[in-house]
């Protein structure tokens, strides 16, 4: 099952898109449909809906971050090889957690604003994770019992900020649209192997980034179980799993860095493509 949002920022109402491609409102069979949001018990209710039934949205609208905004935006860092290579980082010996600021939780094709005096804004494709149900103190064998399902990411980032700056990374990653989401929440049956799924990125047209999930320093299972050793995670909950080689910091002989004007497109394999314009903050 594919779940959306639609609607104004801050104003979306839940969807799901059908076999055919097209977005079907849930409006009214919601009121019907009992739990905990995103928890197994109200996924396996809506996927017993059969969508011929519900209607079509008729109307243009735009399609907002697939789950309402998380308590918890977790991103791991330097979890391909590959690209701590890229970076000249080194392979963690665990995982490297941080917090991206709910202020840049934004939709798949909402405009990415270039912040002021940003010279060095860069992209990442990642696979993000969904919490269905509260987990805290998750042992890895019952890890993927809290996982709702997937969504593309894009961790934003703005270099100079992340490195450049003094202190943590935060202040180059929680800038005001610097974490898309979405178009698309996939509900885990729809993603036998999250550790096999194809990333990419484009800008103007030139794909930067082509990886694959299989080369994680750290799995999806582990970082579930591992992240909730230390927060406390929500239904909604986001954990941003890390990026594959081909940054811009990374491109050789010279970085290329993202400016205002340009066209941006990330996808996941099977999770859906973002697509959008950067624009001057």
């Amino acid at each position: 099952m594919k779940l959306l949002r639609y609607g104004d920022a801050g104003a979306e109402a839940w969807g799901l898109l059908d076999a055919q491609g097209k977005i079907r409102t849930l409006g009214d069979a919601l009121v019907g449909v009992t739990g905990d949001v995103l928890s197994p018990d109200w996924l396996a209710q809506l996927q017993a809906i059969d969508p011929e039934t519900l209607p079509i949205l008729m109307a243009a609208r735009r399609l907002g971050p697939p789950v309402p905004r998380p308590v918890n935006f977790v991103c791991i860092g330097l979890n391909y090889a590959d690209h701590a290579a890229e970076t000249g980082g080194k392979i963690p010996k665990e995982p490297i957690i941080f917090l991206k600021a709910l202020s840049a939780f934004s939709g798949p094709y909402d405009d990415i604003k270039i912040p002021r005096g940003s010279v060095k804004t860069d992209w990442e494709v990642e696979l993000g994770v969904v919490i269905g149900t509260r987990a805290a103190y998750v042992s890895e064998d019952e890890a993927m019992d809290y996982v709702a399902g997937y969504v593309t990411v894009n961790d934003v980032s703005e270099r100079a900020y992340q490195m450049e700056r003094a202190g943590t990374w935060d202040k180059g990653k929680g800038c005001e649209t610097f974490g898309p989401v979405g178009p698309y929440l996939v509900t885990k049956d729809e993603v036998p192997d999250p550790q096999n799924l194809d990333l990419w990125t484009d800008v103007d047209g030139h794909r930067y980034q082509n990886g694959n999930t299989k080369t994680m320093v750290y799995g999806v299972r582990m970082l579930v179980s591992y992240v909730s050793q230390f927060i406390v995670l929500h239904p909604g909950d986001i954990i941003a799993t890390g990026t594959p080689p081909g940054v811009g910091l990374g491109v050789k002989p010279e970085p290329v860095f993202l400016r205002s004007g340009q066209r941006v497109k990330v996808g996941v394999q099977g999770l859906g493509e973002q697509d959008y314009k950067t624009v001057a903050a």
